[in-house]
C-alpha cells in the first residue's frame, strides 16, 4: 500500500465519521421533541455531568486564573502596567480560557465514562435487546445525556469564571501587592454582556460536542472489552479536537 493510498483512506474514514456523527446528532434532535420524556433520566445525567464536575472544575479554573495573574503581572511590572492585570484574567477566562478549560475537564471525565458504558451495552448485545424491547437507543441513551452537557456546562462555565477571577484576585492583591481597589475595578470596567454570553454559547456547542462523541463512539464500538477501550481513548481525543477546532470558528463569529 504507497503512501497515496494511505492517507485517501484515512480521509475516507475521515468523512465516513463525520457523517455518522451528523447522523447521529439529526437522530438525536429528533428523538428529543418526542414522548415519553424521562425527567428522572435527565436529572441523573444533570448530577453526572455537572454536579460531580464541580471538583475538577473548581481546582482547574482556579489555579488557571492565579497562575495566569502571577504570570501577568510580573510581566506587566516591566512596562508599569500591573493595574491592568485584572482586566486581562478577567477577559481571558470569560471568554476563552474557562468555556475551554471546563469542556476538556468534563471530556475527560463524563465523556469517557460515556463511551465505555454504551459501548459495554453493545459488545454486551443491551442494546440489541433495547431494539427488541421497541426502545429506540438514541432516545432512551442519547438524548438524556446531550440535554444535560447542553444545560450543565455553561452553569459550570460560570462557575468557572467567577473561580478564575477571585484566583486571580487572591495572587494579585493578597501575593502581589496590588491595590485591591483599583485591581477590582480594573476587573470589571472593560468587560461587556456579550464577554459573557460568547462563553456560555461556547459551553453550549461544547456540552453538545462532548457527550454526542462519547456516546456515537461508544455506539459503533465492536471488538469486546478491547473495542471498549479503544472507543473510550477515542471519544477523549475526537471530542478534544473537536472542541478545540471549533472554538475558533466560534470566537471568529461572536467577535
Amino acid at each position: 500500500m504507497n503512501i497515496l493510498e494511505r492517507i485517501g483512506r484515512v480521509f475516507i474514514r475521515l468523512f465516513e465519521e463525520t457523517g455518522l456523527w451528523f447522523r447521529m446528532l439529526v437522530r438525536t434532535f429528533v428523538w428529543t421533541f418526542r414522548p415519553p420524556f424521562e425527567g428522572g433520566e435527565w436529572l441523573r445525567q444533570m448530577v453526572r455531568v455537572g454536579v460531580d464536575s464541580i471538583p475538577v472544575v473548581f481546582l482547574t479554573t482556579m489555579f488557571t486564573g492565579m497562575v495566569m495573574a502571577l504570570q501577568t503581572y510580573n510581566g506587566f511590572h516591566r512596562v508599569h502596567a500591573e493595574n491592568f492585570v485584572g482586566s486581562v484574567v478577567a477577559l481571558a477566562m470569560l471568554r476563552e480560557l474557562s468555556p475551554v478549560l471546563v469542556a476538556l475537564m468534563v471530556t475527560g471525565r463524563v465523556g469517557s465514562s460515556m463511551a465505555a458504558e454504551i459501548g459495554t451495552m453493545r459488545v454486551t448485545e443491551q442494546l440489541d435487546a433495547l431494539e427488541a424491547l421497541a426502545t429506540d437507543p438514541v432516545h432512551y441513551l442519547f438524548v438524556p445525556r446531550v440535554i444535560a452537557g447542553i444545560v450543565m456546562l455553561p452553569l459550570l462555565t460560570i462557575l468557572g469564571d467567577a473561580l478564575g477571577v477571585g484566583g486571580g484576585y487572591l495572587v494579585g492583591v493578597k501575593l502581589m501587592g496590588a491595590n485591591p481597589v483599583i485591581y477590582e475595578q480594573n476587573t470589571y470596567q472593560f468587560l461587556q454582556m456579550n464577554d459573557v454570553w460568547s462563553g456560555l454559547i461556547k459551553s453550549a456547542f461544547f456540552g453538545l460536542i462532548l457527550t454526542l462523541t462519547g456516546c456515537v463512539r461508544g455506539y459503533y464500538t465492536s471488538g469486546g472489552a478491547e473495542g471498549v477501550g479503544r472507543a473510550t481513548t477515542a471519544a477523549v481525543v475526537s471530542a478534544s479536537l473537536i472542541i478545540l477546532f471549533t472554538d475558533f470558528f466560534l470566537t471568529k463569529l461572536l467577535f
